[in-house]
């Protein structure tokens, strides 16, 4: 009688699976320090983002599998460092406008990158891949909508806290949301309801721009 075998995970599905432990992880820490910043000083902001990335938290751990996932490093690299480098910001500095300017920035941000987390639900990930075309939401103004709202939070907290250092990070980081765009593209190109995507919102973050 022949015996049977267990097929063995695919890449993509063992890379799936890394990919959801680190961010669940990643997330957790993160959404736990906001719980904090909220209990402590009652700031509204802090309670925006954390609802925001306890979405985060909850989309990771149950989101569909895909079977199309980058495999290169340096696609790994960008997403994971780009995720975590605005952690580092830090209060800090003299503001430049009136604070309220500033968190009307910030508040708008963390609106519109919600607004797409909500959107994508089960489809959310950080790594390069193709976990299904959203075309709904703020998805129908840019295809990018989630880096843009991550953009505006970080120029509105900037703004209000104008360290040489907050400047370093957010650069960087801004560098690495430009790869991630380029490097989901590459991957998501491939996809016919895709291209048919990209043609009818022309502009990936900025309207007119890029």
């Amino acid at each position: 009688m022949p015996q049977s075998h267990n097929a063995e995970p695919s890449v993509p599905a063992v890379l799936d699976i890394v990919e959801r432990a680190v961010l669940a992880v990643m997330f957790s820490f993160f959404a736990w320090g906001l719980l904090r910043s909220f209990l402590d000083t009652g700031n509204f902001l802090s309670l925006m983002l954390l609802v925001s990335e306890g979405a985060v938290v909850v989309f990771v751990l149950i989101r569909r599998p895909t079977g199309e996932i980058s495999i290169r490093p340096i696609d790994w690299a960008i997403a994971f460092i780009g995720t975590a480098l605005p952690l580092f910001a830090k209060p800090d500095g003299e503001p430049l406008v009136a604070p309220l300017f500033c968190a009307i920035v910030m508040l708008f941000g963390i609106s519109l990158q919600l607004a797409a987390k909500l959107t994508l639900r089960r489809s959310f990930g950080v790594v390069a891949a193709n976990r299904g075309v959203k075309v709904s939401g703020p998805y129908r103004f840019v295809r990018h909508p989630m880096y843009a709202g991550y953009v505006l939070t970080h120029i509105g907290f900037l703004l209000a806290n104008p360290a040489f250092a907050n400047l370093a990070v957010y650069v960087a980081a801004f560098g690495c949301q430009l790869a991630r765009i380029l490097a989901e593209e590459n991957i998501l190109s491939r996809d016919p309801a895709y291209r048919d995507f990209a043609q009818s919102v022309r502009y990936r973050l900025l309207p007119g721009i890029f």
